[in-house]
């Protein structure tokens, strides 16, 4: 038969993460209902610098409008949602951590929507304007006239801005696997050449066939693994300093 104290557990790990799923529903919600408040200006902004452009916007839908408004609110949620759902992922797991590793990596929470943040800014003000005006050139040259549906336009950023804003999450998932002893400065060097080739893959993919575009996009990218190895090595330290401390008291 099966020991009904770990039964028992198992049940209590469903339950507490049933009740933080619970909570970061909620917060979407809610943040679902403050992103419709804010969509309008938000859309406004967006599209103020291609009105600049004589860009005119179309719909093919009668729902691409509330959809296109759907669509900013839920991203305005996520953000919302983000460092929510970190810190209860954080919370689901931290009982497994000493208590001095839990209060460092519990220092990591308010970094997460601050890199992403960050990532969102770097994607829209520097890699979007090069994929916009490289495909407008090309459109141009082709002698086509530039007349886009307002959906495929935020479509088309969104696929360039999320994964760029994901990558600037690094720096602080490595930190948060080094507190975990997942990974280790000594790992991350071993793997800096494929880490290099995956980064530089990247870069080439979400910007225009140049070479200046792909260049202003990888290096950001690599200075941030970098910038991972260097964090992952501090909290590294520090652990085997703890460890050290410990062991000196047990002996």
């Amino acid at each position: 038969m099966d020991n009904p104290e770990k039964q028992m557990s198992l049940i209590e790990h469903i339950g507490e993460l049933r009740r933080r799923l619970i909570m970061i529903i909620a917060v979407l919600f809610i943040g679902m209902i403050l992103g419709l408040f804010v969509a309008q200006p938000i859309y406004q902004y967006l599209v103020a610098a291609e009105t600049a452009r004589n860009l005119v916007f179309h719909v093919f839908s009668f729902w691409d409008g509330i959809g296109l408004y759907m669509k900013i609110a839920m991203v305005v949620a996520l953000l919302l949602t983000l460092p929510v759902t970190v810190y209860q992922i954080w919370a689901f797991v931290s009982p497994g951590l000493l208590d001095k590793e839990r209060r460092a990596a519990l220092r990591y929470v308010p970094f997460v929507f601050m890199m992403f943040l960050l990532g969102v800014l770097f994607a829209y003000y520097v890699v979007f304007p090069m994929a916009l005006t490289f495909t407008s050139n090309v459109t141009r040259n082709m002698g086509l006239a530039e007349t886009y549906g307002v959906v495929q336009y935020f479509t088309f950023m969104s696929n360039i801005v999320f994964p760029v804003a994901a990558l600037f999450e690094l720096p602080i998932l490595i930190m948060f696997l080094t507190t975990l002893r997942i990974l280790n400065p000594t790992v991350l060097r071993k793997w800096r050449k494929i880490a290099y080739l995956v980064l530089v893959f990247i870069a080439i993919v979400i910007t225009p066939p140049d070479f200046i575009s792909d260049i202003l996009v990888a290096i950001p990218l690599l200075f941030l693994y970098e910038l991972s190895v260097i964090l992952s090595g501090v909290v590294h330290r520090k652990q085997q300093r703890l460890d050290a401390a410990r062991l000196e008291q047990e002996l």
